[in-house]
């Protein structure tokens, strides 16, 4: 995978904007479920990737390094050689002298190519740095970013959880009103009204007809004493009352 584009997918990965995302979702839960798959495993090839990339850089640098270290080693044995010429020439020994000057040259230029060589690896390992760290940025940003959608996922299966208890409860206040049993209480709380009512109107009936008994008895009181002072009349004497 190109450096370019995993820049590319890891910024567009780490720009989303979740809640614009979730609006527009039929299943805000199932697409909440389905980023963070995705976003695990971007993670993981992006983390592959990047780490590739840092090895690479690590590579450049170890290489940056060793010719830097040669090119030192290098300058120090040209030294060394041209020292020697110089103390042979000046024991008049020629021959030998040009010999280490020879080895001299030869170690100056062992020193300049590996001089060379770590200039030239230079812009790489700065423009590979700078890509490291864009990469370990957005990486964290991706972390961050699947922390986000991981909490917005439990928020949400949280609140779908406390929407659905809400949801049984207000069925079971239903099922309460449909079958109120209040409701029965009055109605056998009247149903006994009604019989109390029976018993007061039977009550009240009979009380009457015991009435009319002793107001008939008393007619027929009555009408022993006319008759006895009719009887009276016929005698020929005065009306008067019956006595005992």
């Amino acid at each position: 995978m190109a450096k370019q584009s995993i820049l590319g997918r890891i910024a567009q990965l780490a720009k989303a904007n979740i809640n614009a995302l979730l609006d527009q979702a039929e299943d805000p839960q199932l697409m909440l479920d389905q980023m963070v798959r995705d976003y695990t495993n971007s993670i993981a090839e992006a983390e592959s990737a990047v780490a590739q990339t840092i090895g690479n850089l690590r590579l450049l640098e170890q290489d940056h390094k060793e010719d830097v270290e040669a090119a030192a080693d290098w300058g120090r044995k040209a030294l060394a050689a041209s020292a020697k010429g110089d103390e042979l020439r000046a024991d008049g020994n020629v021959t030998d002298a040009d010999k280490f000057d020879k080895l001299a040259r030869i170690a100056l230029g062992k020193q300049l190519s590996a001089e060379n060589e770590a200039k030239d690896a230079e812009p790489s390992i700065a423009s590979q740095t700078v890509v490291v760290e864009k990469l370990k940025s957005g990486l964290d940003a991706m972390r961050g970013k699947l922390s986000e959608l991981t909490s917005k996922r439990d928020e949400l299966i949280a609140r779908a959880k406390t929407a659905q208890a809400q949801a049984q409860v207000q069925e079971s206040l239903k099922s309460i009103d449909l079958l109120d049993p209040t409701s029965e209480i009055s109605r056998f709380e009247e149903k006994i009204r009604r019989e109390e009512a029976k018993v007061l109107g039977a009550q009240e009936l009979a009380a009457s007809s015991l009435d009319a008994q002793f107001e008939q008895l008393e007619d027929l009181d009555k009408e022993a004493e006319i008759d006895a002072r009719l009887a009276s009349l016929k005698l020929g004497g005065s009306p008067k009352a019956v006595t005992e």
